[in-house]
């Protein structure tokens, strides 16, 4: 399996679009799935996270985040919204592609750019996933998107069927022989 890089990036986005550009005239205020966040707003922090994702691996700041957020402005249509995800997939995708893969910015500890793009894979296809469950929209995270972000986010997962696997690891799903899980986090940082 290869190491996680800009493809994979555009690749949940253009998954993320995919499914969700046919429910675009429903209703996104509904809330996510198990979140407390609309499908609108989850999705705007898609869009953020991939952009704060790119401006670290691009800025190299070694001790916190860059000090900017991203505001996608209130009246944008659940369509624009998935315009902004993939405009920020694309410059995410192409900062870690950009990048030598021995650079390293900060996430709570040095975070090299597959990290970063482990993490925009992760974030775009767990909302995803989070934003169908609130439309009723059957979907799960693709397999090969899942199994790459378990490796290099979640080396202790157990074995399993990955998108399964992924969404027990985030709280988001059962998994035979295992209590769910309530809390958790991804080890993006490297040594």
């Amino acid at each position: 399996m290869t190491q996680i890089d800009g493809a994979d990036v555009r690749n949940a986005a253009e998954e993320m679009t995919g499914v969700l550009s046919p429910h675009r005239h429903r209703n996104w205020s509904v809330p996510a799935g198990t979140l407390s966040w609309s499908c609108w707003t989850t999705a705007a922090h898609v869009a953020h996270d991939l952009l704060a994702y790119a401006g670290q691996v691009s800025g190299g700041p070694d001790d916190a985040y860059l000090p900017y957020d991203l505001r996608v402005r209130a009246d944008a249509s659940p369509a624009q919204v998935l315009s902004v995800v993939r405009a920020c997939a694309g410059l995410l995708a192409t900062a870690v592609d950009a990048a030598a893969p021995d650079a390293r910015a900060w996430h709570y500890g040095p975070c090299d750019p597959a990290g970063f793009a482990a993490m925009g894979v992760a974030e775009t296809v767990l909302h995803t996933h989070d934003i169908t469950r609130g439309l009723g929209v059957p979907w799960q995270p693709p397999r090969r998107l899942s199994a790459l972000v378990l490796r290099r986010l979640f080396p202790d997962a157990p074995a399993g069927a990955a998108p399964e696997v992924l969404l027990w690891m985030t709280g988001r799903g059962e998994l035979p022989g295992q209590t769910r899980r309530t809390s958790w986090s991804w080890h993006a940082a490297v040594p």
